[in-house]
């Protein structure tokens, strides 16, 4: 069994895989697959109270061992992990191969003990579950917080963990255009939407902390978080924040944004706009003269603009696309990009809304606004494949990372000269 060593503390789990066999060997065998997965979930809790504390104890060291790696993610459990612990370091996932293994079932234990009863039964009906996590981590005097996924992996529970980050970083080191900022204040525009895209692992939510952290900072303002989960916690300073998280705090995103509008609010937070009903409800609150940021599941600007008239129903999309129009103030579209030192930076997009994008949307024209974009640097505007290209020049990433980044293959070629 391998040791490591976190800090004066060995992670030998002796004790830990004690407490947890001498459980299993109370789990029928005639318990198989999903069977097995519903007993541990349903009997884990006939451990002793300092059994229990245990097990969470070293779940605990195990995530100050990832915090201290610098990891963003872990992954425990499932079929595929082949009882080995993996993080994702610098973007990179791989096995650790000096934290203790983990049989299925012995994974399954150690996710289980980390819900109440209503998740638990939230797990086995839906075979996932979205949830927040946190402690208090001595070693730098705060509490830290990640976001949880448990799921079913080939009829084994397997859970993904990702560090959300200790401090926020300031919105001047993103390195917005100044008129991209000012379309983000609410001190300069007071009402309308903005979107922070991209792809699962982007860095959306890292953005959208430091957007509320920046007004937090010297606007006046109340703020309402709605996320599923909740990450980075801010302490009200200038603004009045809110965090409310879906599943805990309200049941949907929906009813978090209707009854934001009984709170007095002056600027929402929605986490994430992945329904039609979300979709519906944040254009209806944005149109009532609130300010809105929320995050999409898209790589592009344009994308983001077609995938939101297409989520609703055809017999709706006329009426969508215009109300997008008259609401839409900006789109941040970004990815983290690999440097050539080996660690991550931010590449993105930045889509401010003219008149003439406004009509390219109520024209269902789209397909002209990457042009505008193009030409739009005076405005604060930037394509990908020119933010790319800025980073390639100031000699932070390669070239092959460049074209392999970039949305359009042709353009970024063009754009860097080559064939």
């Amino acid at each position: 069994m391998a040791i490591a060593t976190l800090g004066n503390h060995s992670l030998d789990a002796v004790e830990e895989k004690r407490i947890i066999d001498d459980f299993l060997k109370s789990v029928p065998e005639s318990r198989m697959g999903p069977d097995r997965v519903e007993y541990i979930l349903h009997n884990v809790n006939k451990l002793q109270e300092n059994e229990r504390m245990l097990l969470r104890k070293f779940i605990n060291e195990i995530l100050e061992a990832m915090i201290e790696r610098d990891a963003s993610d872990i992954e425990l459990g499932g079929h595929g992990n082949e009882e080995y612990i993996w993080m994702r370091i610098h973007g990179k996932k791989e096995r650790v191969k000096d934290l203790p293994q983990f049989t299925e079932d012995e994974s399954a234990v150690l996710i289980a003990n980390l819900f109440n009863e209503n998740q638990k039964q939230y797990l086995i009906n839906h075979r996932n579950l979205d949830f927040s996590y946190s402690f208090f981590y001595n070693k730098r005097n705060l509490n830290v917080r990640f976001r949880a996924d448990a799921y079913f992996d080939l009829d084994t529970l397997a859970m993904n963990m990702r560090l959300i980050n200790l401090s926020v970083r300031p919105l001047s080191s993103l390195e917005f255009h100044p008129l991209a900022l000012r379309s983000m204040s609410h001190n300069y525009i007071k009402f309308g939407l903005t979107l922070i895209t991209g792809i699962t692992g982007s860095g959306k939510s890292t953005t959208l902390d430091s957007i509320i952290d920046h007004h937090n900072k010297f606007d006046p303002a109340h703020i309402i978080i709605i996320a599923a989960p909740i990450e980075y916690v801010h302490t009200s300073n200038v603004s009045l924040i809110k965090h409310r998280e879906v599943g805990r705090d309200v049941l949907s995103f929906k009813e978090g944004i209707v009854q934001a509008l009984r709170q007095d609010p002056d600027i929402i937070v929605v986490g994430e706009m992945r329904d039609p009903d979300t979709i519906m409800a944040a254009l209806e609150v944005t149109d009532t003269g609130h300010k809105v940021f929320s995050t999409l599941h898209t790589s592009s600007a344009v994308e983001s603009i077609d995938r939101i008239v297409a989520e609703v129903n055809p017999t709706e999309q006329e009426r969508v696309r215009n109300r997008l129009a008259d609401v839409l103030i900006s789109v941040v579209s970004q990815k983290l990009v690999p440097t050539l030192d080996g660690k991550l930076t931010l590449a993105k997009e930045v889509l401010i809304v003219t008149p003439s994008v406004r009509a390219a949307i109520k024209n269902n024209n789209t397909g002209e606004i990457y042009m505008m974009i193009n030409q739009g640097g005076p405005q604060g505007m930037i394509t990908m494949e020119q933010d790319l290209k800025r980073l390639y020049l100031q000699k932070k990433i390669s070239l092959d990372t460049a074209i392999a980044y970039a949305n359009n293959k042709t353009r970024i070629k063009q754009l860097l000269a080559v064939k």
